[in-house]
């Protein structure tokens, strides 16, 4: 079982394109903005390119990682595979217990519908607990937790969507 460097790709993007959505002053941007102590002059500084680049390789980066949550056969293969024959041999994992166990898992959970639920958990019980500790230490509101914390668990939800289905 290999990566798909496209569907990671396309994943990566989903934090940006929400970011645009759920940001905007009509949905949460003004909100967030108030929560934040941030003005509209203090939004026009800095490099917005940079910006985007860095946020751009970090949603790439979270989206290779958050397949190994979505994605069950990458356990299975990461069970059979033993990597220092891989390196000697350059051959695929192909022992008989393992081929028997990807032959009777196939493709099963992999479906949109079981990356949501996969993005949904991680969101909810890794990157929650992580963002909420430090808005709590920052003295940040309630609001401003549910704001951010919100806008991730869609992302991942959405993230583990597409990894589970297109993978």
């Amino acid at each position: 079982m290999s990566m798909n460097f496209l569907a990671i790709l396309v994943a990566a993007t989903i934090p940006m394109i929400m970011g645009f959505i759920w940001y905007n002053p009509k949905v949460m941007g003004t909100a967030w903005m108030r929560e934040t102590g941030l003005t509209d002059d203090k939004m026009k500084g800095g490099n917005m390119g940079i910006v985007f680049a860095v946020s751009f390789i970090l949603s790439f980066l979270l989206a290779a990682s958050l397949q190994f949550n979505v994605i069950h056969q990458l356990h299975i293969t990461a069970a059979f595979f033993d990597f220092q024959e891989q390196i000697k041999n350059a051959a695929t994992p192909e022992g008989s217990i393992y081929k028997s166990t990807m032959d009777l898992v196939g493709t099963g959970h992999r479906t949109f519908k079981h990356g949501v639920l996969h993005g949904t958990m991680t969101g909810l019980l890794l990157v929650t607990p992580i963002l909420s500790t430090g808005a709590m230490f920052e003295r940040k509101s309630f609001k401003y937790i549910a704001i951010n914390c919100g806008y991730w668990i869609i992302c991942l939800a959405i993230m583990g969507g597409i990894l589970s289905a297109w993978m």
